[in-house]
């Protein structure tokens, strides 16, 4: 793993952070952010109207601090962004449940582009269940991850975040960290098409290092569960990772850890244009096959160069 020495920064500045995150977002302390103040929140994923810049803001500091001295992070391809208009931002997912990349792609995004410009994430319905994810997430802009949510984000002209690979990818044994995996899950490509909007990938190195996955014993958990062994199976991630990380030592199940401190790479690729966008194209299930095969060849070239750049 590459790994290095911290500046770790004054600890006091860094509980005042975490204190005054906690109670703009209302995580521990209770206190109401603007969104819960001005209606009836529900926080399960199915409004866009969550969203609150002041939340974002209050991230910003936590999010630099791991940018800058936790996983010293490089980045580059920033320019591939459009200015204005609906973008579908295509992301590898990587590090299990605590993804330090994608909180990473955050913290540029709005260093780079505000606060107010629309930028919405899909959230596994998993995560929804549980308050510690579905509270912080709606207010940094995730949405439930169903196409009725993606396709209204889009229709605001907003960019879209998602992870076609969700937990499969997330939690993909270390001897696949350099590879692509989106799962064989091509309703992104249908999205695109329909809704016209151009795919923008996202790929990162290192963050796969911030844990190590020996296996997924999915498969051989759900036979002994439905033999009567006793033990819970998230059906709907399909996974069942065992881990080695933090702060368990070994991980059992898809739970969640904290990242070692390995330095990320993360890049901006260029965009992905269609020949042909609409209805009929997203119906067309060997133009959708071939589309996603284009998408999933470019994003594994450029995290091959990305592999390359970083050992060099």
């Amino acid at each position: 793993m590459n790994t290095f020495r911290h500046n770790w920064g004054s600890n006091d500045q860094i509980s005042q952070q975490l204190s005054d995150l906690l109670e703009k977002i209302g995580i521990v302390t209770g206190t109401k952010s603007h969104s819960a103040t001005t209606s009836k929140s529900r926080f399960d994923g199915w409004s866009l109207s969550e969203r609150n810049p002041e939340a974002i803001k209050a991230w910003m500091p936590i999010w630099k601090w791991f940018y800058h001295n936790y996983f010293q992070v490089q980045t580059d391809g920033w320019h591939h962004i459009p200015s204005t208009g609906k973008v579908l931002l295509v992301g590898s997912h990587n590090g299990g449940l605590a993804s330090p990349d994608t909180s990473m792609f955050l913290y540029d995004w709005f260093s780079r582009f505000g606060y107010e410009r629309l930028a919405y994430a899909l959230m596994h319905p998993s995560a929804w269940q549980t308050p510690i994810f579905a509270r912080p997430g709606s207010q940094v802009g995730a949405i439930i991850a169903h196409p009725k949510m993606a396709r209204a984000a889009l229709s605001k002209d907003a960019a879209l975040l998602v992870y076609p690979g969700g937990a499969e990818d997330l939690f993909r044994p270390y001897a696949m960290r350099n590879q692509i995996h989106l799962a064989n899950n091509k309703a992104f490509i249908k999205l695109a098409l329909i809704e016209s909007a151009p795919i923008v990938p996202l790929v990162s190195h290192g963050a796969h290092d911030t844990l190590i996955i020996l296996t997924d014993l999915y498969s051989q958990v759900k036979q002994l569960q439905e033999w009567g062994f006793p033990w819970s199976l998230d059906g709907n991630t399909g996974v069942f990772p065992i881990f080695l990380g933090l702060p368990w030592g070994v991980g059992i199940g898809p739970i969640p850890n904290f990242p070692f401190p390995v330095q990320i790479h993360t890049r901006v690729c260029a965009p992905v244009v269609f020949e042909r966008y609409g209805r009929s194209a997203a119906r067309d299930r060997d133009y959708v096959d071939a589309c996603y095969q284009r998408v999933c060849s470019h994003m594994q070239a450029e995290l091959d160069d990305l592999i390359e750049q970083s050992h060099g």
